[in-house]
């Protein structure tokens, strides 16, 4: 089974895109983050077409927007809102294989890395800890989580991590924050399972890098988890960089985790 994830930032405008990476990476289940559609106006008859027949989503006008789509059945396990807020951060699903996926989009957090300073951010680290104390209050269960988390958390998963430290997204603050999350379920960081700390590896770049790949200043914001129990069916999991070149891109790229189902 392969799984994506991608913040394909606005569906309606990157579906060739989408198309595009279905044809090459050939998914069975694809997670997206900022669809920036609403239910009414979701384009299923456009993703059906692409292959996936089985889609949920959760989206709103403009912003945020999560959904799930794929090739075999699935069943609609919950969404959530998060901080009291409905702006469309998640939605869960149980696979075929009774595997529960969970896909997220947590807040950007604003530029100020200031709780008092900047709501933004405040509601950045109160939705992370909320997401810990849910997910410490369920039963164990075969897990995936995905998603763009927004905080790249290693030394190599940002271009410097001097320069960045007192910047949102690499804060020793939202990075204890993760970890703290990545603690609350026996969460393995997929990614890295197979990729080693050591190397730099990154998912998003920057709008205001006009070129490509530039002096590829990224940071590793999308990430896969999975619960421990699945070690033994992971294959591989690799980051599909050559997105970002592409015409009309999302500054994101898809992140590709393989199971042995």
């Amino acid at each position: 089974m392969r799984i994506i994830t991608w913040n394909i930032n606005s569906l309606r405008l990157r579906l060739p895109a989408l198309r595009k990476i279905c044809t090459i990476l050939k998914p069975d289940v694809i997670c997206l983050q900022e669809t920036k559609v609403t239910d009414e106006m979701f384009p299923k008859g456009e993703i059906e077409e692409i292959g996936f027949s089985h889609i949920l989503y959760y989206g709103m006008k403009s912003y945020n927007g999560v959904a799930i789509l794929s090739k075999d059945p699935i069943e609609f396990a919950q969404t959530r809102n998060w901080c009291g807020k409905s702006d469309c951060r998640h939605i869960a699903a149980t696979l075929s294989n009774g595997i529960e996926l969970h896909n997220f989009y947590v807040p950007a957090g604003g530029d100020i890395p200031d709780r008092i300073l900047n709501e933004k951010f405040n509601h950045k680290l109160n939705f992370i800890s909320e997401m810990q104390d849910w997910f410490l209050s369920m039963p164990k269960a075969e897990r995936i989580m995905v998603g763009d988390f927004n905080i790249a958390p290693l030394e190599n998963d940002v271009w410097s991590h001097t320069q960045l430290l007192k910047v949102v997204s690499h804060t020793p603050i939202e990075v204890d924050a993760l970890y703290a999350l990545q603690n609350s379920n026996d969460w393995i960081d997929a990614v890295r399972y197979f990729i080693p700390p050591e190397k730099p590896l990154f998912t998003w770049w920057s709008y205001r890098n006009r070129t490509w790949p530039g002096n590829n200043r990224g940071r590793r914001l999308d990430h896969v988890w999975v619960t421990k129990n699945l070690i033994p069916q992971l294959k591989n999991s690799s980051v599909f960089t050559q997105a970002r070149g592409w015409q009309k891109p999302s500054d994101h790229v898809p992140v590709i985790l393989d199971l042995v189902i």
